[in-house]
């Protein structure tokens, strides 16, 4: 059997760490049996669905690299929808209710207080035809909910949280259309995965309930019930579930700086007993995604290990991947001489500041100011086409008996303004004969 995984967003607002962590799941899972991954824009909310949120979820996903084998728009498959429907009303499926949101609560209530669950009792399947026809004639519409069948125990076997067992019983019967005869998420998205040939659906935890409830929608519309694996939610690195996590979008990730690959090894990895790797690009993690390795207990997403790792993917970034973000005047060479240093691309144009200048110049002792102006006697007999760094430093040693600390460290703050930096070999003959030479004469 052909993979086939999807990726079903609402277009109610931007994408979200924790949704680009179950599109990548769905996409990783996909590639990794060669199979397909699926978009599919959930857009049955007309009121709240926007065509800007459509964009930016296109956007987001392919800034990732998560580049989808097709698209489907729910708004464009309500006669699938439709002809389902009747099917399940054919097969006693569905059954009209009439009860306000007020007269639920109340029933809930009372149920509570007696000790009960606070399911739906079915109290709308005992009206006949002519109650129908009567509420029908006073202007209600019904809303409709599926019947769920309460001989059969829904089972599962998860394939990260292993078997899955629920009571029919203890379930409510869900609403799956509305009295204006809008859509409810859960029968369109059975009738969707079995259109579009689904086999495997990744997604968070928090859906489990909603799983138990489709399993008894695939069999009601005579389909095979799709792997189901439910992944742990994510948590903020204080240990407990984070609101900051529902507002970062890709757009923050972006103005942070992060690179997308650094979001996509880490997001891979967390969960699972497997380290987080920044050398392993997306096809290397897709070839050992195994949902075997996913653990049941809360994910981590930590910013400082997204720094790790950014700062790991950007020291391997050739040149052609950043040119057009680097400051003007700006070649390959220079960039190799700075990337190690890097936190963040943007952090070049610092470092390209120190190699052009000005550098304001560090206060210096009379005995360091000495042996600057002897570094740039020396510095101006070498050879700049060879290793003038190694020249320098070597000549100095030999002439000053300085070392270690002592012999780099003011030659360095002379010569950048800094405490620390770039290999000094590599960034000398890019700050240039004349201008280090300026820089040591104080």
């Amino acid at each position: 059997m052909t993979v086939v995984t999807r990726f079903a967003p609402s277009p109610t607002g931007r994408l979200h760490v924790g949704n680009i962590r179950t599109a990548l799941h769905n996409w990783l899972l996909a590639r990794r049996h060669g199979g397909a991954f699926l978009l599919r824009i959930d857009d049955t909310d007309a009121a709240r669905s926007l065509e800007e949120h459509v964009v930016a979820i296109r956007a987001d996903l392919a800034w990732l690299g998560l580049h989808p084998d097709a698209e489907e728009r729910q708004s464009a498959r309500f006669g699938i929808y439709q002809a389902a429907f009747e099917r399940l009303i054919a097969a006693g499926r569905v059954y009209r209710c009439y009860e306000t949101q007020g007269e639920l609560d109340l029933r809930r209530k009372v149920l509570l207080s007696r000790g009960l669950p606070p399911i739906y009792d079915r109290t709308a399947l005992a009206l006949t035809e002519a109650d129908h026809a009567a509420r029908a004639a006073a202007g209600e519409a019904p809303h409709w909910r599926f019947l769920l069948d309460h001989d059969t125990p829904i089972t599962w076997t998860d394939g990260i949280r292993g078997a899955q067992h629920f009571d029919p019983r203890q379930m409510s019967d869900p609403v799956v259309r509305r009295a204006d005869g809008s859509w409810l998420y859960m029968l369109p998205s059975v009738i969707d995965d079995i259109a579009m040939g689904v086999t495997d659906v990744l997604r968070g935890e928090d859906h489990v309930s909603n799983t138990a409830t489709q399993v008894q929608m695939f069999t009601a519309l005579g389909a095979a019930v799709p792997r189901f694996a439910h992944a742990a939610l994510l948590t903020g690195s204080e240990g407990k579930l984070s609101k900051r996590l529902g507002a970062l979008g890709m757009a923050e990730f972006r103005e942070a700086g992060v690179e997308p690959e650094a979001l996509i090894a880490l997001l891979a990895r967390l969960g699972t007993a497997d380290p987080v790797d920044a050398t392993i690009d997306a096809d290397g993690l897709a070839a050992a995604f195994d949902l075997s390795r996913f653990g049941r207990a809360p994910a981590r997403f930590d910013d400082a290990e997204l720094d790790r790792v950014n700062a790991g993917v950007i020291h391997r970034l050739p040149f052609a991947r950043v040119a057009n973000r680097l400051p003007d005047g700006m070649d390959e060479t220079a960039w190799l001489a700075i990337r190690p240093n890097l936190a963040r691309v943007a952090e070049a144009a610092d470092w390209w500041q120190v190699i052009k200048g000005p550098v304001a110049a560090p206060e210096c002792d009379a005995e360091t100011r000495l042996f600057l102006n002897q570094a740039a006697a020396v510095a101006a007999t070498l050879d700049w086409a060879a290793d003038p760094w190694g020249a320098l430093t070597t000549a100095l040693k030999e002439a000053s008996g300085r070392k270690g600390k002592a012999l780099f460290l003011p030659l360095r703050q002379a010569l950048t303004g800094m405490d620390h930096g770039p290999d000094m070999k590599a960034l000398l003959p890019l700050i240039g004969r004349d201008e280090a030479l300026a820089r040591l004469r104080c």
